[in-house]
């Protein structure tokens, strides 16, 4: 009798063991599987900003301490005369070595870090934004000079650039005259070698930049940016 006791109260304990493990990893899956759900933050925010200072640790001050060489300085006239429009996306002014190529094949190798490309004998500006990765998306290249003809589109006035031209005091830090996004990283076009030198910063080393630099406004840019998009034929287009 004891033996038969002994066998069921063995069958038991596995049986209730069984249960007990069971339920918890059910209740481990259930964990698992849920997605919490996060509020978006309000106010005047960037999310990917804690992105820059993330990367500068990556990208370390061995950037800001090459020497300038002055004859490869850019200049805020060749920063604008890639684009469209300020704030739109600089083309690309060097060949690149296929069509299709993005990203960690290419181009992030040059502009994830910078640093002086003999290949193309200039200095490589650092990406604000390398974890996007198909940059051909909105960086294209400039294949010809004659195939478009002059239109009537205008580029807006790019921010004055100067002493006293971005202050709203005298002597108080200039603020920032253009929008932020996709270019959170203020030390992507203010520091180092490849920073046009009319705007390149004087204390790089101080990278939470928005302790003293606020944006003039939040309002976006009024810029009639519709000669740039695609006509569409509602003819034979739907």
């Amino acid at each position: 009798m004891k033996k038969r006791l002994g066998i069921i109260s063995f069958f038991v304990a596995i049986f209730i063991a069984f249960i007990v493990i069971w339920n918890y990893s059910y209740q481990v899956g259930l964990e698992e599987a849920y997605t919490p759900v996060i509020e978006t933050p309000t106010g005047n925010f960037i999310p990917s900003e804690s992105g820059a200072f993330r990367r500068f640790d990556d990208a370390g001050l061995d950037y800001f301490n090459m020497p300038v060489d002055e004859g490869h300085q850019r200049s805020l006239a060749t920063y604008y005369s890639n684009r469209a429009y300020p704030g739109a996306p600089p083309s690309i002014p060097h060949p690149v070595a296929k069509e299709r190529s993005f990203g960690g094949n290419t181009c992030i190798q040059c502009h994830q870090n910078g640093g002086f490309v003999a290949k193309f004998d200039a200095y490589a500006p650092i990406t604000p934004h390398p974890e996007m990765v198909n940059c051909r998306q909105c960086h294209v290249t400039k294949n010809t000079n004659t195939t478009f003809k002059d239109f009537n589109f205008s580029k807006p006035k790019p921010p004055e650039v100067g002493l006293g031209a971005n202050n709203a005091l005298v002597g108080s830090p200039p603020m920032i005259p253009h929008q932020l996004q996709m270019r959170e990283s203020c030390i992507s076009c203010h520091g180092g070698p490849s920073a046009p030198k009319e705007i390149r910063v004087s204390h790089p080393e101080r990278i939470n930049c928005r302790q003293c630099h606020l944006p003039k406004t939040n309002a976006q840019p009024n810029v009639d940016t519709s000669t740039f998009l695609r006509q569409f034929d509602q003819l034979n287009e739907k």
